[in-house]
């Protein structure tokens, strides 16, 4: 099992449309999120972050992935300018068909 795979109760994930981004929480807390741009059938990943006092608890993998996999539910196509998402990408090719790769 990958990093990004493991399941932790206190860990959530959501699209928050009023700030154009994905978040991860830990508890009540905001842990990370993932910005975008929204274009005609397009998700420009922009910037990726997650507060120092959660980094390296693989929180940033959950994140791309639940941000990813909403955008292709949607029918839309991902486009990572983002540095992170663009490296998760390149590791996780299960949605390399709806990649517009910048």
């Amino acid at each position: 099992m990958s990093q990004d795979d493991t399941f932790n109760a206190d860990v959530t994930t959501r699209n928050n449309p009023e700030l154009h981004r994905y978040e991860v929480l830990v508890g009540d807390k905001l842990a990370g999120f993932a910005q975008y741009r929204l274009t005609p059938g397009r998700v420009d990943f922009v910037h990726t972050e997650v507060a120092q006092e959660f980094s390296g608890q693989g929180l940033a993998g959950v994140l791309a992935h639940f941000a990813i996999d909403d955008v292709v539910a949607a029918g839309q196509r991902v486009v990572p300018h983002c540095p992170f998402i663009a490296a998760y990408l390149r590791k996780h090719h299960a949605n390399d068909q709806f990649i517009d790769w910048p």
